[in-house]
């Protein structure tokens, strides 16, 4: 199959245009600039602008989609610096446009968009939320700012590709992903952290977490057998931080953390944070008040969904840390 790839220079899509190439298909990756995410694959790349501002950059677009039969945008980010609101609107919102639009014009069969789980509601391990289950955005992630941003232009992506009437289309949810080619890195900042000394504190809440092997074949599986209209959250192990800091602390070699986070520590990291972002709005993105306080809450999803449709694997978690960690001290992120 001939796929056009958007963010393989990302952690996501760097895992899911491997996955692709394992499988035989050839791949057609729309870049701004190469990196080492892509060094060195059996790849076609091609650079033009996935906001296409004139009909000359329209007419490009749509080239990129010659004989291809599916588009998978991974492309994506969360960006809390000045100016980040727009950039996001671009590549979540626009951008996905542009995709819809160039893939009928060349007749592209299918389109599959890497969302957040973000869009996607949570319960507690006897109730975790699903793909159905509704989120109070304006009390989760605020009334402004780059988080609710990000939820906000994740869910407008997801709105596009679903309401296609001309071209198939499939959304999947990637919650809390571990593995390899984390370049940041993201969610695997917990590891590389805890890799480089002892943390005494473990936050109260917990997430669902998968490998991302198991979300790369989750957009595969979306590719080949989602049903058009229909989103899937990749998920497969309910964990609270505790259990999952335990087991980070075992592959890295340090001992787990010992106490609970308390309240008054997060509230001041919060009060903090408002201050800290002022100065460098990314670099502090974790000291966001409603990014601790999720750290603090059982935010569980299941991903039954695309377990029993799509068949997506489940890899034990402490073999998706071990991948991610030697992937991080292979490239010199917890020396």
């Amino acid at each position: 199959m001939q796929v056009c790839l958007t963010g393989a220079t990302g952690f996501i899509g760097a895992n899911v245009v491997r996955a692709l190439l394992a499988r035989g298909d050839r791949v057609r990756c729309i870049i701004r600039t190469p990196n080492q995410c892509i060094e060195g694959l059996d790849i076609e790349t091609v650079v033009v602008p996935l906001v296409p501002e004139t009909p000359e950059d329209e007419d490009a677009l749509a080239r990129a989609m010659d004989g291809v039969e599916a588009i998978l945008h991974v492309a994506g980010l969360f960006d809390p610096s000045p100016g980040g609101i727009e950039r996001m609107e671009a590549i979540h919102v626009a951008a996905t446009r542009a995709l819809c639009t160039a893939g009928i014009r060349a007749g592209v069969r299918r389109i599959v968009c890497c969302s957040s789980s973000v869009t996607v509601g949570f319960g507690g391990l006897d109730a975790p939320g699903d793909e159905d289950t509704p989120i109070d955005a304006e009390a989760i992630y605020g009334k402004a700012g780059a988080l609710r941003a990000y939820h906000d232009t994740k869910l407008q992506s997801e709105r596009i590709v679903l309401a296609q009437k001309d071209i198939e289309g499939v959304v999947v949810n990637p919650d809390f992903i571990l593995g390899p080619w984390d370049i940041k890195p993201t969610s695997g900042q917990l590891i590389v952290t805890m890799a480089r000394g002892w943390l005494p504190f473990y936050p109260r809440g917990g997430k669902c977490f998968q490998a991302a092997r198991d979300c790369a074949e989750g957009h595969l599986l979306a590719l080949d057998k989602g049903r058009p209209g229909r989103r899937y959250l990749l998920g497969s192990d309910n964990l609270s931080y505790r259990q999952f800091m335990g087991i980070v602390a075992e592959v890295v070699g340090r001992k787990p953390p010992a106490m609970a986070l308390p309240g008054l520590v997060v509230g001041a990291a919060g009060l903090v944070g408002r201050t800290v972002s002022r100065l460098d709005a990314h670099r502090f993105a974790g000291l966001d008040p409603h990014v601790l306080r999720s750290m603090q809450q059982e935010r569980y999803r299941s991903g039954a969904r695309a377990r029993d449709e799509l068949g997506v694997p489940a890899t034990p978690i402490a073999e998706a840390v071990e991948a991610a960690y030697r992937w991080f001290v292979d490239n010199g992120y917890c020396g």
